[in-house]
């Protein structure tokens, strides 16, 4: 049977983004027939808590959602990561990056008239320091202790696929150009997983032939459909729904502590006001 999913990180108290984001999938899901699952993404163990992680069942409860069980948590599947990281290994697929966000930043400011190598969104494309390091300046480095991520050789991985596309529903099929996002971190040396493969393994052992999300991770699609096409993962279709706005017109995020379900419950507005607001609002 389709499925889709909401996969909220517990980092701070659900908004009315999220709930934005978590109606519009589950009415889709009313509509056609398809299970609903919840996953929470929990991998940023610096920012994630479990208290937000109950506010997050709670929050999801009170707007009258229900979801499959069991829920999938990141954090207890850092196995099913570690095996997907180690065929890219075995592929010869990943290397070593020793540069700080700093010194990236740096890198880039100084190659003039390269404009291609910022993407607005999330700053400058990585520009391959690393990818030339020799297997004894790798050693070296790593030797002495100094900090390194993975990162996915896109260029090398897609001379193994070959060209690909991926579904974008009312669209069809989209060219998929991971090299736009550049050599993209899959793994940091104390964590055997980043976003882009903890959601694809995620959407795979979860069945997802639906994924529905906000527009701003629609860039990183192309990257999520050239890890399935190098792990034999199924392909589901896409759908990157609007952001929410808020008076000021600028999207809701975390910061926006007033606008959590929780303090728009707490002041006295009922589930179907609260998805009023989201211009989603839950049927009977």
């Amino acid at each position: 049977m389709p499925a889709t999913r909401f996969a909220p990180s517990p980092t701070g108290y659900l908004h009315l983004g999220h709930a934005y984001s978590a109606l519009t999938g589950w009415q889709m899901a009313r509509a056609h027939g398809w299970r609903w699952l919840l996953r929470i993404e929990d991998i940023d163990r610096a920012r994630c808590r479990p208290e937000f992680t109950d506010a997050i069942f709670e929050d999801l409860a009170w707007l009258g959602l229900d979801w499959e069980r069991p829920v999938r948590v990141q954090s207890e599947h850092m196995a099913e990561y570690e095996a997907a990281l180690g065929r890219l290994q075995d592929m010869e697929l990943l290397y070593p990056c020793f540069c700080s966000r700093r010194e990236i930043r740096a890198e880039v400011a100084a190659i003039s008239g390269a404009p291609h190598l910022w993407n607005g969104a999330d700053g400058p494309v990585y520009p391959g320091t690393c990818r030339g390091l020799s297997p004894d300046e790798r050693d070296t480095r790593k030797a002495v202790g100094v900090a390194f991520a993975l990162r996915l050789d896109v260029a090398a991985a897609l001379r193994q696929t070959g060209p690909l596309t991926w579904c974008e529903l009312g669209e069809g099929a989209l060219p998929a150009r991971p090299e736009l996002l550049g050599d993209v971190v899959l793994a940091r040396k104390d964590i055997p997983t980043c976003y882009h493969l903890s959601v694809t393994v995620d959407d795979a052992r979860q069945d997802i032939t639906h994924v529905v999300r906000g527009q701003d991770l629609k860039a990183a699609t192309p990257v999520h459909r050239l890890l399935q096409a190098l792990l034999g993962l199924p392909a589901p279709v896409y759908h990157h729904h609007p952001l929410l706005a808020g008076p000021d017109g600028k999207r809701y995020a975390k910061r926006d502590h007033a606008l959590t379900l929780r303090s728009l419950r707490e002041a006295g507005n009922s589930p179907a006001e609260v998805a009023a607001m989201t211009g989603v609002p839950v049927e009977a």
